[in-house]
């Protein structure tokens, strides 16, 4: 660390769009944030999709993504498939401008609804959405299969643009 990085503000976060070219850096974050992580060749296939848009989250000065948000656009609604952000950034208050970003490129995009699910007991998660009024919408009893086998509930979620 240099000296004036002490008494500097580090610089704000940079939010971009990604393409496939960085599917094994997302299949990476994804693994390290959920129990069952999608491969690169999955990141690919996804992003390769007509419709579906990913936007990275950049720290620092850094060229690869510490986070990303991906969804996937029909007419005027949205679904936001998936959020992850690095184990080291998690917890750093990164997921809500990163979200906030993506939820106004798709706003531009004539995006009018947005969905997404979320396991009932992901605590962070349900509380980074309802701070953006996400509302939920429903339940999907035993939808994630948990590591030891157990299923747990989802919850349906959305926001009007």
């Amino acid at each position: 660390m240099r000296i004036l990085d002490r008494f500097m503000h580090p610089p704000a976060p940079r939010f971009a769009p990604l393409g496939t070219e960085a599917a094994a850096r997302l299949a990476a974050i994804h693994a390290s944030a959920f129990a069952r992580g999608w491969s690169t060749l999955d990141f690919e296939r996804l992003m390769a999709e007509r419709g579906v848009v990913t936007d990275g989250l950049f720290l620092g000065r850094a060229a690869k993504p510490a986070g990303f948000v991906l969804s996937r656009i029909v007419l005027d609604e949205a679904e936001i498939i998936t959020v992850a952000v690095t184990t080291e950034a998690r917890g750093r208050g990164h997921a809500r401008p990163l979200l906030v970003h993506h939820l106004d490129a798709l706003s531009r995009r004539g995006v009018a609804r947005v969905h997404l699910e979320v396991e009932e007991g992901n605590a962070p998660a349900l509380a980074l959405y309802r701070r953006l009024h996400f509302e939920t919408t429903g339940r999907r009893e035993g939808y994630y299969r948990k590591p030891d086998g157990t299923r747990v509930t989802a919850l349906t979620m959305a926001l009007a643009l």
